[in-house]
């Protein structure tokens, strides 16, 4: 007897086969193809809709959302059954026993490297834990969706090092003890290391985070322990990732991957045909980690992520060269400030410079729409594009932006239209992705939660696939969304439609497969905002054989598992 049988589905499997119509069983948790004539408890006749393996995300931070939204939604509306969380060097754990102040710490860190609500990561957590054991413990049978995670760097930096963490070089004992806390932990399950050197990343007080002052002899130190541990990686970010690596960087991913002998992700690579230069050099140290028995994968997204900007709150565009300290003044004085003519030409010449990197695509301000308003002078603006307001008005368009903010005292929200959505960009992008160290992944769900929202890429992805763009077959898709990343982790029978895995599946209508569009929602605890994205087609959502989704509303069931290195995943060598 079957637990749930599933009729005349339109099997695509993960392994890019061709698509088949195959019924599919559920035994405890199991797939099962079963013999004509099978009995089961329930049955639902699947005919005309595509059931494929539940998609991976590679690059999450659900960390801290997991304990107030355990189904890490929309993530799992849109398909996704397992998360990889504890990216960019960032985790909750471990806590020092002896210092409460580094929950705070943490607390502060999260909300601004990665956008978390304060008031959320303070009401929706716990923090009752002290050691990366704890924190896997205390999701352990609360979640809906399958979720593993990396041990952040800085966290390990912090409980050894204390406030010295930031800024300080760890003496031989300490780097020793860092090396014993990031065993301790990958023992009880952590996936591997994940650190930052990204000159993006800056903690609550605007300091750069604690992984960002290790040298490489540190962070060879910590390769090394990956490697003597099972199914562990590597997840790193450099400051060449956000446009191109210095040799200096790629030596050192090189290093580190060689020195664990498992692979090493990072993110993102953004592809764009107006900097064909970018793609060759991004991939040139997977190239050279290859030669040295390392692997080097780059994270790439399928679908451009829109992500809106503000003058008066953090976001991307203080991240452009200089911009900072002016975007950190009080808001008169920044208004004051953007008003003065020879400070925005200042502005415009660093944001148009190399040192901004991919940070200068954010300076086409005639390219940027209109978003929510709140002054009666901006009544009508919203939706309309800077460059034609600054055509009516006689003004440049960071004048004719800067002057509508102004009007709202800079709480104008503010869409940036992407500058590469050209055929040739999707052209390269379609090329790029039949490299081999090319996954694709990067949405940060569960971070930057009131600026993008890149959860729905899976859905969005499909149905550019089918009714869109068309850059690849159906059945290719659903591999690169499925079975690549849980060959990456190693996943332990995860990943495929296949007898005696896991019953992780997504089922949906190929006619409908889609996202909707981000609306800013207040569902988080203390009633911050984010943006979320219904799914579109999307049937039914199955975890480990437990139903968590059906027509796009969540079940309740929490039959997610928390993953843990070298009991559900395998090594990924590469040697």
């Amino acid at each position: 007897m079957l637990d749930h049988l599933i009729k005349g589905a339109t099997v695509v499997d993960g392994t890019g086969a061709p698509a088949r119509t195959a019924d599919v069983g559920i035994r405890d948790g199991r797939i099962v193809f079963p013999e004509q004539g099978a009995t089961a408890r329930t049955t639902e006749d699947a005919t005309g809709l595509v059931l494929a393996p539940g998609f991976v995300d590679p690059h999450t931070h659900y960390d801290a959302q997991l304990f107030w939204d355990p189904y890490a939604t929309p993530s799992m509306n849109h398909g996704v059954t397992t998360v990889a969380g504890g990216n960019c060097g960032f985790t909750l754990a471990p806590l020092h026993p002896d210092r409460p102040e580094d929950a705070d710490y943490t607390r502060r860190m999260m909300s601004k490297v990665e956008g978390m609500a304060l008031k959320a990561l303070e009401e929706g957590v716990d923090w009752s834990w002290s050691s990366f054991a704890e924190y896997l413990d205390a999701l352990d049978g609360r979640i809906a969706v399958n979720a593993g995670f990396m041990v952040g760097h800085c966290a390990l930096r912090r409980y050894v090092m204390g406030a010295d963490a930031v800024g300080g070089q760890p003496t031989p004992g300490q780097l020793r003890q860092m090396v014993a806390l990031l065993k301790e932990a990958m023992d009880a399950g952590a996936w591997g290391l994940s650190t930052t050197q990204s000159s993006t990343h800056s903690d609550g007080d605007g300091a750069p985070v604690a992984s960002r002052h290790a040298g490489p002899a540190e962070l060879i130190a910590l390769s090394r322990a990956v490697g003597e541990h099972e199914g562990t990686q590597i997840e790193a970010i450099l400051a060449g990732c956000l446009d191109q690596f210095s040799d200096e960087e790629i030596e050192l991913f090189v290093e580190m991957t060689a020195a664990a002998g498992r692979p090493l992700n990072w993110n993102v690579l953004t592809i764009d045909a107006a900097v064909p230069e970018r793609v060759p050099r991004q991939l040139t140290a997977s190239e050279r980690a290859r030669k040295a028995g390392g692997r080097i994968v780059a994270l790439t997204m399928p679908i451009l992520t829109p992500m809106n900007m503000s003058l008066g709150t953090f976001c991307a565009l203080n991240l452009i060269p200089g911009w900072g300290e002016v975007l950190a003044l009080p808001v008169p004085e920044r208004i004051a400030k953007l008003r003065d003519p020879d400070v925005r030409a200042g502005m415009l010449r660093r944001a148009d410079s190399k040192e901004a990197g991919v940070f200068r695509r954010l300076a086409h301000f005639a390219r940027y729409v209109i978003g929510d308003t709140y002054s009666r002078e901006n009544e009508g603006l919203t939706g309309r594009v800077v460059g034609d307001i600054a055509a009516e008005r006689g003004q440049d368009p960071f004048q004719a932006l800067v002057e509508i903010c102004a009007n709202d005292d800079l709480r104008t929200v503010l869409w940036p239209m992407p500058s590469d959505n050209d055929p040739a960009s999707w052209a390269l992008r379609r090329d790029t992705w039949e490299h081999e160290d090319v996954l694709l992944g990067g949405s940060d769900a569960g971070a930057h939660l009131d600026r993008m929202c890149g959860a729905p890429y899976t859905t969005r992805f499909l149905g550019d696939c089918l009714r869109g763009r068309k850059l690849v077959p159906l059945e290719r898709a659903v591999k690169m969304l499925s079975d690549d990343p849980a060959r990456l982790f190693g996943l332990r029978e995860r990943g495929r439609i296949a007898e005696g895995f896991h019953a992780d599946l997504v089922l949906f209508d190929p006619e409908r497969i889609d996202a909707g569009p981000a609306t800013l929602v207040h569902d988080l605890p203390g009633d911050s905002p984010r943006l979320d994205s219904r799914a579109v087609g999307i049937v039914s959502v199955r975890v480990n054989g437990v139903e968590t989704v059906r027509d796009d509303q969540v079940t309740g069931a929490i039959p997610g598992k928390v993953l843990r290195s070298g009991r559900d995943t395998r090594t990924v060598s590469t040697r």
